[in-house]
């Protein structure tokens, strides 16, 4: 019985500390919303995947609270504002910060 209130005691102590630090830091997310992210994440991926133009390979993608924020290397001028454009038009997604470089070219 003493280590069934110890085990209980000890497990509410392990709570209490991971709320306790949660709430100290407004970086951090809730579970739904870190899992609506990664949701987004993937639907945007899938997006510029099958978009011929932007070649979603060559794009990373990273959600916070909705926020898409697209990084990597791109071929051409235009896949950059059309990465945007097909970013934006996935549900959940609340802005999209744009930050693809355009490949230099070999030997410059």
């Amino acid at each position: 019985m003493k280590t069934h209130r110890y085990a209980t005691f000890a497990f509410v102590i392990v709570l209490l500390t991971a709320f306790a630090a949660h709430a100290e830091d407004p970086t951090k997310r809730q579970t739904g919303v870190y899992i609506d992210d990664k949701v987004v994440t993937a639907k945007v991926k899938t997006a510029l995947l099958n978009d011929p133009e932007v070649k979603g390979l060559q794009v990373n993608v990273e959600t916070y609270n909705g926020v898409v924020q697209l990084s990597g290397f791109v071929d051409k001028a235009e896949q950059i504002p059309r990465a945007t454009e097909v970013a934006k038009g996935v549900e959940g997604v609340k802005s999209v910060k744009n930050d693809l470089i355009l490949r230099p070219k070999p030997g410059k």
